[in-house]
């Protein structure tokens, strides 16, 4: 066999290898978290009204997503800050997922949360949740997009309602925590990767570049309000809890959510 018939032969086989079915080892371990065509499985929890209580049909599967909508509210949004919980707790997993922002703020929310959305990861069970509590105690990987053009605003941040986090070897005494990513602008995809070792390193990933790493997630800070205070134990590390996606007066889509389990 002569060189040209041999570099076709390992392009050929190149090629079969990309195009096979079978899952690959980078594929291998992954579970899809929504199923496509419904909510089974998830848990929703709103600001002024009971756990389960989805007011306004705000999480939505539709078109193969996960999509928040404020279409079916009357008035304001008046602080509906809500969550859709996975009904399944996780300590160290790897989580993966695209979004992207859609549509308008809805009249009355914050101007904060214009293009501001997020993913809650350690976060308290919705079930433990007051009717009135406004966020869930978590952790927080947050999802903004650009507003004015030249202006930036990285995404992958993070924020914490009613926890702490270690960086640089100390507790970091403010809310949020800007990531090194890029702005992105308007209605593109965005992928988003959270890595979480338990109550140790924690490492977030926009578009497959590591923008922000952090340690030692833990009970404390503020923010939070109208909680039970026997579940909010400041100084606890957080080793393990729930995994939700926000609702804050912002429409956004959700695609391609699943998760890998770290822990052995």
């Amino acid at each position: 066999m002569n060189s040209t018939k041999i570099a076709l032969f390992i392009s050929s086989i190149a090629l079969m290898a990309c195009n096979s079915t079978k899952p690959t080892v980078a594929e291998a371990g992954w579970e899809d978290m929504f199923n496509g065509k419904n909510l089974d499985g998830w848990t929703t929890k709103i600001h002024h009204y009971e756990t389960g209580d989805n007011f306004g049909d705000t999480f939505r599967a539709e078109d193969g997503m996960i999509k928040v909508r404020y279409d079916k509210y009357e008035g304001d949004f008046n602080d509906r800050f809500g969550h859709l919980y996975f009904d399944r707790p996780y300590s160290s997993f790897h989580l993966s997922m695209e979004y992207r922002f859609v549509g308008d703020l809805h009249p009355g929310a914050p101007v904060f949360t214009e293009m501001n959305s997020g993913v809650m990861y350690h976060s308290q069970d919705p079930r433990t949740m007051l009717k009135e509590q406004n966020w869930p105690i978590s952790v927080e990987m947050q999802f903004l997009g650009g507003i004015n053009e030249g202006e930036a605003r990285p995404t992958g941040n993070m924020c914490s309602p009613g926890t702490e986090i270690v960086y640089n070897g100390k507790i970091y005494p403010s809310h949020c925590l800007s990531s090194s990513s890029k702005t992105y602008y308007g209605d593109q995809w965005v992928k988003a990767e959270l890595i979480v070792r338990g109550d140790s390193l924690v490492t977030q990933i926009i578009n497959g570049e590591v923008v922000l790493e952090y340690t030692k997630p833990q009970i404390g800070g503020g923010t939070v309000v109208g909680f039970d205070p026997k579940v909010k134990q400041d100084g606890k590390l957080l080793k393990e809890g729930m995994i939700a996606l926000q609702s804050e007066g912002q429409p956004i889509d959700f695609r391609n959510v699943k998760i890998k389990n770290l822990k052995p």
